[in-house]
């Protein structure tokens, strides 16, 4: 059994390497190109659209795009599709393996929807193609002529999908579905509509026939829409690593600001390609709504007894906090709520050894993660799992005041003495 579980986790890492190279290797590729196709030189003669001359490695690149193809087709044709569709694919498998097998502690939250596992699952797989059907339908509509509109309903799309994943699931199985659910977008117009068009384009050249260019000009929208999606994906992707984040009541709306700061790059590096005046707003919006999305991470903390001092930023010495009012009080939740995880021998079924390498059974152990513990269960709801030992609001309150109060509470210049270490108090 103990074997399992290894082979398990080693498998669970070797899919998530899988994942995030294939998903440098689609970015990359999609990143490059619409660089390319923003930069080229259009100041040409011929049937080419527009040229551009690079350097790279050593070597010089004499690059011409077309906006159907050439009048015969070359030998070799390189297509670009296998990094989008590995990138979905491993992202799926990494999906089942975390959040459907481990549903009970990841993806369901008892607080919100009392679903039972086969529910969390089925809600997960379906919602995905959601997003897919909504837009391809919006694109083809008469919308797919004004891109800018369309792209407004697609956030609003987000935002509501955004909204509801959070009326079901935990916050970190909310915010990797969000991002799963662009994903799909994404992909989907690479499967479905760019790769498809391009097969038209080459089997009429093929055949002797004109091609025609809408379906180049429906493949770069479609192109285009997942060059602005990207930065929020991949933000989203990162998310469960930081439960300001996704353990707040706002998270929701901190995923819907991801998107507009994604947009807000994006737009200044795709008309800086186009060797256009850089528009620097985006950045000031772009720090604008990173303020914002932090403060909503604490929001409705704000105004309590105890506000964070600067202090909070250093990682004080574990004596200290161990000395801190309310730390006897925070000792018994801790060793309530979450030692059984994290401990050095987990009593939690299916947990073989502490999440992290984090321990949390002595009194030494939980002092010297003050920190960790005030933003994994106090300011934020990341822990426990899905509230799985159903850890109050008032505890979390007692957390927040405990660590508040030590960082007000002045430190001597030479702390000196020891924790007794012990299980318990």
């Amino acid at each position: 059994m103990y074997d399992l579980a290894i082979i398990w986790d080693w498998l669970a890492f070797a899919v998530r390497w899988l994942h995030v190279i294939t998903a440098i290797a689609w970015i990359g590729s999609s990143f490059y190109f619409v660089a390319l196709d923003l930069g080229l030189n259009r100041n040409i003669s011929g049937p080419a659209d527009g040229e551009e001359w690079q350097v790279h490695g050593g070597g010089f690149y004499h690059i011409r795009k077309y906006l159907v193809a050439p009048d015969a087709m070359p030998d070799h044709l390189t297509w670009f599709k296998w990094e989008s569709y590995a990138t979905w694919l491993s992202g799926a498998a990494l999906l089942m393996i975390v959040y459907w097998v481990g549903a009970e502690l990841y993806l369901i939250d008892p607080s919100k929807a009392d679903l039972a596992v086969w529910q969390g699952i089925a809600i997960s797989g379906a919602s995905l193609s959601i997003g897919w059907l909504v837009y391809d339908r919006l694109c083809k509509s008469p919308l797919g002529d004004r891109p800018t509109t369309l792209m407004l309903l697609l956030f609003v799309l987000l935002v509501v999908m955004s909204w509801g994943y959070h009326q079901v699931f935990t916050g970190r199985a909310a915010l990797l579905h969000l991002g799963a659910f662009t994903a799909t977008i994404m992909s989907a117009n690479v499967f479905f509509i760019i790769m498809p068009n391009q097969r038209i384009v080459v089997a009429d050249l093929k055949a002797g026939r004109k091609p025609d260019p809408k379906y180049g000009k429906i493949a770069k929208l479609r192109s285009t829409h997942n060059n602005y999606l990207t930065l929020p994906v991949l933000f989203l992707m990162l998310s469960n690593h930081y439960p300001l984040a996704y353990g707040t009541e706002h998270a929701w709306i901190i995923a819907a600001l991801v998107f507009l700061i994604g947009v807000c790059i994006r737009h200044y590096f795709n008309t800086m390609h186009q060797r256009k005046a850089a528009p620097s707003w985006t950045w000031a919006v772009t720090v604008i709504l990173f303020i914002t999305l932090a403060w909503l991470s604490t929001a409705p903390f704000m105004f309590e007894e105890y506000e964070t001092s600067e202090a909070a930023e250093l990682e004080g010495s574990a004596l200290h906090y161990a000395q801190a009012a309310g730390f006897d009080e925070v000792e018994q939740i801790v060793v309530g709520r979450c030692s059984m995880c994290h401990a050095r021998e987990p009593v939690w079924e299916g947990i073989r050894w502490a999440p992290k390498e984090v321990l949390l059974e002595t009194r030494a152990d939980i002092a010297g993660a003050a920190r960790q513990i005030y933003l994994q269960a106090g300011v934020s709801h990341a822990m426990p799992p899905a509230n799985i030992t159903e850890l109050p609001e008032e505890d979390r309150r007692a957390i927040r005041r405990w660590y508040r109060q030590a960082d007000e509470t002045p430190r001597p210049v030479e702390e000196t003495g020891e924790i007794v270490i012990g299980q318990g108090s």
